[in-house]
């Protein structure tokens, strides 16, 4: 058994010759923290001193000072009316510290950051569409309504996981019933899918009652041939009042419309629709597209664009999330 245990501590002692000869004193501490050995963790890096220790704390803490982030209510705009909120970044001292603290002196700071949620949110606006998402974040998301026609939605489903991109689908519930197992193909694939009505009414011009129905349908539709709990409703070509946005929030729905609309419907040419993509996209744009063959043939186009301008996309929910688009925005 001694002899067992001598060799087990040769062979950690050996591997971490090898970690600090290649990686450095903190991988050869961090690879001895792995294998739960104490006498190893030692040698690989002393006890720091008291001091040493109340210095890196100090340190840390005047770097958490100068790298936080406020975060950012959701309001109420003029034109755009809800915008999300996001969430601010701060430096969780206490993990930094304790990442840090048998660190070797010359290894860079290494710091530990958590998202702080702002104080007013999307719940806390009341009933209010939404056009966009927060213009501090980084991520645009692809709406793609489907009522009629299924022959290029395959070849959108194709581009868009060549692209690793996941979409938001506002299914017609009239089409989502004749068409259930093309909608499980794209529920396959990864993406969300939402509300678009029944039968692709004006809403606007229907009564309380007949609205209600129109989301009720296709919401119930969702549930027991998918199993989706929805999220959002899009009103059928855009068009709503207060009554609308009132009988979806009444089923737990948030009535969602566009900051941009490729028009594909009128089947432009491709390069016009990546052009006005490529012109007028910006953080927090809610693109609206259909399964048409110029969206089809733009879409590659349009998600090179969007990437080109630095920005991710993600899906209709992803995008009016107040989470962070990703922690290396706060990195100096």
């Amino acid at each position: 058994m001694k002899l067992k245990k001598g060799i087990v501590m040769l062979l950690t002692m050996a591997a971490l010759l090898i970690a600090a000869r290649w990686n450095g004193p903190l991988s050869a501490y961090l690879f001895a923290v792995k294998q739960g050995d104490a006498a190893a963790m030692a040698a690989a890096v002393p006890e720091p001193s008291d001091q040493s220790k109340a210095s890196l704390r100090e340190t840390i803490a005047a770097e958490a000072a100068k790298r936080s982030i406020a975060p950012v209510d959701a309001t109420v705009d003029r034109v755009w009316k809800a915008i999300p909120g996001y969430n601010g970044l701060e430096v969780d001292v206490d993990k930094s510290y304790r990442l840090m603290l048998h660190a070797p002196a010359d290894e860079p700071l290494r710091l530990v950051y958590r998202e702080v949620e702002p104080k007013v949110g999307l719940d806390d606006l009341g009933r209010v569409p939404i056009y966009k998402g927060n213009p501090n974040k980084p991520m645009v998301a692809l709406m793609i309504n489907v009522a009629w026609g299924n022959e290029y939605i395959p070849s959108m489903l194709q581009t868009l996981k060549k692209e690793n991109v996941k979409a938001t689908f506002f299914f017609d519930g009239s089409w989502l019933k004749k068409n259930i197992d093309i909608a499980k193909q794209i529920q396959a694939a990864g993406h969300e899918l939402s509300n678009h009505a029944y039968t692709h009414p004006n809403m606007s011009q229907l009564d309380r009652n007949a609205a209600y129905n129109q989301i009720a349908k296709t919401d119930a539709l969702l549930k027991s041939a998918l199993h989706v709990q929805n999220r959002w409703f899009a009103p059928p070509s855009g068009d709503f009042n207060q009554m609308t946005v009132d009988v979806a929030a009444e089923q737990g729905l948030k009535t969602v419309l566009w900051t941009l609309d490729t028009v594909d419907w009128k089947h432009p040419p491709a390069y016009s629709i990546i052009q006005k993509v490529r012109t007028r996209v910006e953080p927090g744009s809610l693109i609206l597209m259909h399964p048409t063959d110029s969206s089809s043939q733009a879409l590659q186009g349009i998600i090179s664009a969007i990437k080109g301008k630095g920005l991710l996309l993600g899906t209709v929910s992803e995008t009016l999330s107040s989470k962070r688009a990703s922690l290396v925005e706060a990195q100096p």
